[in-house]
């Protein structure tokens, strides 16, 4: 039985073409394919490649592949041949053109093959080096696989000078490493990528958190820490190495600031939050419940209509990673920050086809909703109140870490341009000035 996947002509350049199988590889470098053999027409060195010498340097020549199920005869046409052995790396083997401009799949098993590679008009093709698309052909190769166990590389019959110069290239290369030598380079270059690897994790981690480690309690804590790193990174180290007692302080003072900001002071209902909150009890109605909390300050007709600009971070530096540092290596992605903070962050959705608009009750106020893709825009004013509110809900949290962030975070919304101020203040509750 026989069968030829690949029959007619293929194009060569540098006088080289492949047979490729390992996924993860770009295939061997000449001295890589040819150490240690005896022959240098078809490299093998290498496992789960093979690289075939044409006398050709540029054009097409013959080229047959054949798949046999026992050693074929050798016809004595053949002026070159020489046998290796090739086992493929993965279930897709396939003869490779250069730079891969073409392949033809061999449906090759994963089993130990011997390869024999044949070879006529090499001396012609070489003188000529380049054959064009009207010339006649040139030189012609024949590419044989058989299920054969490994052996020894071996040269049948040499015949041309070219093959000749190749074969005493092939000798002149040390022998290549042994299994347990190549799976020591192997592991060893593993054990050097996981360690550029962990090295980049640690140098962005770094950068991300404002040019040192966060703490276990950083990294695991929910909110808007990645929201409140953009603008003052070390004070959200400083809230965090503050301790349980500074961080309710500092949450509960970024509520009342934010609610003196956005004008909400002086309802009653916010004063009784802010007593709850510095009393260490839960938040009262309507604030102990996400959805009536929305609802009360949109009907309490003495809610202000006060507007901010948006609080814009300042610039950083962008990420340098380290020298060694492998430039194809992914890059790790921030965590996503949300600019609606509290409560009515759970209620948003991705956008969806638009339906029939719902029947309105009588007396209904009509909202307008405007939906930004990516970052609001930098002249787009947010409303202080909505921005307030969620100061006032993120100090009630459990944790006093996700307290004091939440609030802070919140607070700075409400600030908006201004929020520079507060940070200052933040700062002085943190150190114990206020």
């Amino acid at each position: 039985m026989v069968r030829r996947p690949v029959e007619g002509e293929v194009h060569v350049h540098y006088g080289q073409i492949y047979v490729e199988s390992d996924p993860d590889s770009f295939g061997p470098d000449l001295a890589e394919a040819f150490a240690g053999q005896s022959g240098g027409l078809c490299g093998a060195a290498v496992p789960g490649a093979l690289w075939l010498t044409t006398g050709l340097h540029t054009g097409d020549v013959g080229f047959t592949v054949e798949v046999h199920d026992q050693a074929p005869p050798l016809d004595p046409a053949w002026e070159d041949v020489v046998e290796v052995s090739f086992h493929p790396r993965s279930g897709s083997s396939a003869l490779v053109q250069w730079a891969g401009e073409d392949s033809w799949e061999l449906d090759l098993e994963e089993t130990d093959y011997q390869v024999r590679y044949c070879a006529k008009g090499m001396d012609e093709a070489d003188q000529r080096d380049t054959r064009l698309d009207h010339e006649p052909q040139l030189d012609c190769y024949l590419l044989q696989f058989w299920p054969a166990p490994p052996a020894p590389d071996r040269v049948l019959r040499q015949t041309s000078a070219i093959a000749a110069y190749w074969h005493d290239y092939a000798r002149k290369q040390p022998p290549p490493p042994t299994p347990a030598e190549r799976a020591e380079a192997e592991c060893l270059a593993r054990l050097a990528q996981e360690q550029a690897d962990e090295e980049r994790r640690l140098a962005y981690e770094r950068w991300e958190w404002g040019g040192q480690l966060p703490s276990q309690a950083l990294r695991n804590v929910g909110g808007n820490v990645h929201g409140l790193l953009d603008f003052d990174p070390a004070l959200v180290h400083a809230i965090d190495t503050a301790g349980p007692e500074v961080q309710r302080a500092v949450a509960l003072w970024a509520a009342r600031r934010a609610c003196e900001a956005a004008g909400l002071i002086g309802l009653d209902w916010i004063a009784a939050a802010l007593l709850a909150l510095a009393e260490g009890r839960p938040l009262p109605p309507p604030l102990d419940d996400p959805d009536r909390v929305w609802q009360a300050l949109e009907s309490d007709p003495r809610v202000p209509d006060r507007t901010v600009g948006r609080a814009i971070p300042p610039e950083r530096h962008p990420f340098q990673p380290p020298a060694r540092d492998d430039a194809h290596a992914p890059m790790p992605q921030p965590e996503p920050t949300s600019w609606i903070v509290g409560p009515a962050a759970a209620a948003v959705e991705p956008p969806s086809q638009p339906g029939a608009p719902a029947p309105q009750p009588d007396g209904a106020t009509s909202h307008t909703l405007q939906v930004t893709i990516g970052e609001p825009g930098p002249s787009l004013r947010m409303s202080q109140p909505h921005m307030a509110l969620p100061a006032l809900l993120g100090a009630a949290e459990a944790d006093p870490l996700q307290a004091a962030l939440d609030a802070v975070y919140a607070a700075v919304a409400t600030y908006g341009e201004d929020y520079r101020a507060l940070l200052q203040e933040v700062w002085s509750v943190c150190q114990g000035r206020l």
